[in-house]
């Protein structure tokens, strides 16, 4: 405890103690483990943020269009395929999240989609990752990240459900690291006496939370991690024709992507940014960017990403040796005062520190947009009515064949 204490007089936050003694000696001990896993470094950002703002030059990046990956399609499979078969290919699905948005208080993966009979969110996501084992004839070791709110319920769920289907041996979880809270003077933050003000580190850092899990350890031959979100349900992961034209093109890391509907429909676009992969904001693109045409007549910055990535293991060491940028975010922060009295603010009073997988890919260097059709793949979740709703996902199964 003096070492933990020394630790904070140093840094000024010797306030986060107050009540510490009257704590039973479990909640001590929890509370000094979170202390000691603290980063820093990142804490430091919120005096000096790194200015993640400007952008450089943005130019449209070339990809592999549905035609041309049509007329390649065989020798991407086998590639693909055997990758897989090898144990080259793992999965990450980031299940970090509620489903606050759509009314409920569990994880996301167990909102019941089904009409008739019931059908889950992460149901789906096995189901379709199932086609691609026994398409391929092997399976593929799945990496689920959880939370510290939905860790226990998610594989208390996916355990009596026997993971849809899924071999168990080939199924790991892993929760999300967490990152501090502070105040605008910097002041770390707590929820209660004895516990911070956590939040979850974005998913940028699902890859530092996997290697310190270690559950990767089992399944040595890992060379591609294929890293998608849990709520569109139509997701195609571990796709070999996916995988096999990634590694086709000699780059580190891919993307599947749909074309725009229009130009300015509302999705984050795949482009170049200083001749380096980059993700940039609908509302980013200036107008003529937006509406820019090739001579095709095609829009030039055309590639929206659906969070679907292949990224080269290799690379990711290093990427995570240097430091993936970090969001610091102002935030309404819920919390207590010195007085112990809980807070839940109307306007924001602090920091949270966040990763995106967006910067991972940048740091990859390199990054191929491989199209998929949208009403095959691209079936969000969001919002329980309306755009990318649980109206709009249900449509869009039954169209391609889902019995809800």
């Amino acid at each position: 405890m003096k070492q933990v204490s020394s630790l904070l007089s140093e840094r000024g936050q010797t306030h986060i103690l107050q009540g510490f003694d009257d704590l039973a000696p479990d909640a001590q001990n929890a509370f000094i483990e979170e202390i000691e896993n603290i980063d820093w470094d990142t804490v430091a950002l919120w005096k000096h943020p790194e200015d993640l703002s400007g952008k450089g030059r943005v130019e449209p990046i070339e990809g592999l269009s549905l035609g041309e990956i049509q007329k390649r399609r065989e020798e991407y499979f086998a590639l693909g395929a055997d990758a897989i078969q090898k144990g080259k290919v793992a999965c990450v699905l980031l299940a970090g999240g509620q489903g606050t948005r759509l009314g409920s208080d569990a994880p996301k993966g167990m909102y019941d989609i089904g009409l008739t009979h019931p059908l889950y969110i992460f149901e789906m996501q096995i189901k379709n990752l199932l086609e691609v084992c026994r398409e391929v004839g092997a399976a593929v070791p799945l990496f689920i990240m959880t939370s510290d709110k939905n860790d226990a319920i998610s594989r208390e769920f996916l355990k009596k459900h026997d993971y849809f289907g899924y071999p168990e041996d080939y199924v790991r979880f892993f929760r999300q690291e967490m990152a501090p809270s502070v105040d605008f003077a910097g002041k770390l933050l707590l929820e209660a006496r004895g516990k911070l003000a956590l939040s979850p580190n974005g998913n940028g850092g699902w890859y530092s939370s996997l290697k310190r899990a270690g559950v990767d350890r089992d399944f040595p031959n890992i060379e591609w991690y294929n890293v998608y979100g849990v709520d569109n349900v139509l997701q195609k992961s571990a796709d070999p024709v996916f995988v096999g034209a990634v590694i086709a093109s000699g780059m580190m890391s891919g993307a599947k992507v749909v074309r725009k509907a229009e130009p300015h429909e509302k999705v984050g676009v795949l482009c170049l940014e200083d001749r380096k992969p980059s993700v940039i904001e609908y509302y980013e693109l200036t107008e003529e960017m937006a509406n820019l045409r090739g001579s095709d007549g095609n829009l030039s910055y055309c590639f929206g990403v659906i969070l679907n990535y292949l990224l080269s293991a290799r690379k990711l060491e290093e990427v995570a040796r240097e430091r993936i940028p970090v969001h610091v975010v102002k935030k309404k922060i819920a919390h207590i005062d010195e007085n112990g009295a809980f807070v839940k603010p109307e306007t924001e009073n602090g920091y949270k520190f966040e990763t995106l997988i967006l910067d991972m890919v940048r740091l990859m260097g390199t990054c191929l947009p491989f199209e998929v059709e949208r009403e095959r793949e691209f079936a969000p979740i969001k919002n329980k009515e309306g755009v990318d709703s649980v109206e709009t996902a249900r449509v869009l199964l039954q169209k391609n064949g889902v019995t809800l």
